[in-house]
């Protein structure tokens, strides 16, 4: 009873910190001022919408985390500190060699603090985080994807942490999801509210952190946080290279990935959601309980989503060409 209850309130503060933040966000002027998302050449969308949904959600978890026992405070401070730096290129827009640079000194200082003396270990988590971080952040694009991810994605750590009987990252994982619950009520199709970057950063550097605080503390291996977020690493890193292998400039905004094409196909949000949620769910599913099997199924599960993907993609690819093709034609 003791340890359901000092679950159940961090969760709780989350949950309805988040409606409320987003709430006065919407009711008010305030989020339109703070932000506001208005559609270009690039975007999915056609009309303005506050770009606030990320302060929301980063508020109402640090919220909640200071009632928790055992969360990071080094980890609360990075994320804060993101989540104001991204708010801030939300609003007025910031050079994306600063923006890199913000994450890879927040990446360098979590990695240190983790890893070291292990030089190498601690290099090799700070591109990590700096990957993961932006690999989310690519992925903010359509109703309801990024904050369903953090609710199937944090949910698994949870889920994983709490039949551990570990309480810091079930207690930080649970309320991510708690809080990017009350954020999808505004934000599945059709969207009130955006995440934005304060959004999306912050929960791609808590995704990689807490992932790889678990794999150190033996939660998990290593695999586990790479096919929980599978969905947009395999998406954000396919497009990311063959961005770069036809010489374009990948570090400006697009709409070439897959769930952008699935749009611009003729899928509406609500149906492109639907199905990442799917994906989503079956990651998070077979990534928890393949952690029963042996290394060898271990593997075989992994390398079954690499076919599932690679298939997944080549259809899209050819659905893609023909529609260009005949929209050419």
């Amino acid at each position: 009873m003791a340890t359901s209850l000092t679950l159940f309130w961090p969760l709780a503060i989350a949950f309805a910190s988040a409606l409320l933040i987003l709430a006065v966000l919407l009711k008010t002027s305030v989020g339109r001022r703070l932000a506001l998302d208005e559609p270009n050449q690039r975007s999915l969308h056609t009309v303005a919408v506050p770009r606030v949904g990320g302060i929301a959600i980063v508020l109402a978890a640090l919220l909640a985390w200071g009632f928790a026992a055992g969360a990071s405070l080094v980890l609360g401070l990075l994320i804060a500190a993101l989540a104001l730096v991204s708010a801030i290129d939300d609003r007025k827009g910031l050079p994306v060699s600063l923006r890199l640079a913000v994450h890879g000194v927040a990446s360098l200082l979590c990695a240190a603090s983790l890893a070291l003396p292990d030089v190498g270990l601690t290099a090799a988590l700070m591109l990590y985080f700096v990957w993961m971080t932006n690999c989310y952040n690519f992925m903010d694009g359509a109703d309801g994807l990024a904050g369903g991810m953090a609710v199937f994605g944090f949910a698994a750590y949870g889920i994983v942490g709490l039949l551990a009987q570990e309480s810091s990252v079930t207690t930080m994982s649970l309320t991510l999801a708690a809080a990017a619950a009350a954020f999808l009520l505004f934000n599945f199709a059709p969207a009130r509210v955006f995440m934005g970057d304060a959004g999306s950063i912050s929960l791609g550097f808590a995704a990689a952190a807490l992932g790889a605080i678990g794999a150190l503390e033996s939660l998990w291996p290593p695999w586990f946080p790479l096919l929980v977020f599978s969905p947009f690493c395999v998406d954000a890193s396919v497009t990311l290279a063959r961005r770069m292998w036809r010489g374009e400039r990948f570090w400006q905004a697009h709409r070439e990935h897959y769930y952008q094409r699935l749009i611009r196909m003729g899928w509406s949000h609500r149906r492109t959601a639907l199905f990442a949620y799917a994906l989503m769910f079956g990651a998070c599913a077979s990534a928890v309980l393949g952690l029963n099997l042996g290394a060898r199924a271990q593997m075989g599960l992994l390398a079954a989503w690499c076919v599932v993907y690679a298939l997944l993609f080549l259809a899209i690819d050819a659905r893609w060409r023909a529609s260009t093709e005949s929209a050419e034609g």
